[in-house]
Parts: C-alpha cells; structure tokens; sequence
C-alpha cells in the first residue's frame, strides 16, 4: 500500500474519533494514549490487509470504544432514548466504510463517526 494513502487514512481516523471524544468532552490524556493505541495497532492491521484501509474509521473508533468501555464505562452514550438505562451508541456498519453512530435500541442514525458534535449531550 502507498505509504501516503496509509498516512492519510490513518490521520483521518485518528481525527474523526478525537472529534467524537472532544464532542463528548471526554478527550483527556489517558483516553487521548487510547486513540493513540488503536491506531497504532490498526496500522499493523492495515498493512497485513491493504484493502481494509477504507474500514480504518469504524475500526479505531470500535476499538477506542471498547478500550474505554473496559477502563471507564461506556462511550458515547446514546442522545436518543430518555427512558431506560444509559447505552452507548454502536458504529455500523462494524466493518465497512461509512460508519455511523447508531442507537439499535431507537434504531436510528444519530452520526457519521467525527460528527457528534452536535448531538451528544454534556
């Protein structure tokens, strides 16, 4: 794979999720090191499979989720549903391009990965 487009890829993804973590005014140091991780391993996994570099996205942000869920609790919590106990949103497609954040309690779209600026709630 060109090292450019692996770059590239991997700086967005990196971007996109920070966005979501700073929306959610969440992006302290300790879970800043956890994006830092999840690239760091997705770059290993994109150069053992060049043609998953389009599922970058959904992936660091699946893994920054899941990293988070095990130190701290869940993240992003859901925007959509009042009633009932918190939840996080979940990224669809879990392995595809496009990902979204999604309430599957709702099932609704709440937002692309790097947009939930203007729906998470503080």
């Amino acid at each position: 794979m060109e090292l450019n487009r692996l770059e590239q890829a991997l700086h967005t993804a990196r971007a996109l999720v920070m966005a979501d973590l700073t929306a959610g005014d969440v992006a302290e140091a300790e879970i800043v090191s956890l994006v830092e991780d999840a690239v760091t391993h997705r770059r290993w996994w994109v150069e053992q499979w060049p043609d998953g570099v389009e599922y970058l996205v959904g992936l660091v942000a699946q893994d920054v989720q899941d990293a988070l869920l095990e130190r701290y609790g869940r993240w992003p919590l859901c925007p959509v549903c009042d009633a009932g106990d918190p939840h996080a949103l979940d990224v669809e497609p879990e392995l595809g391009p496009d990902p979204r954040w999604v309430c599957t309690k709702a099932t609704v779209m709440v937002a692309r990965v790097g947009a939930l600026s203007g729906v998470l709630r503080r």
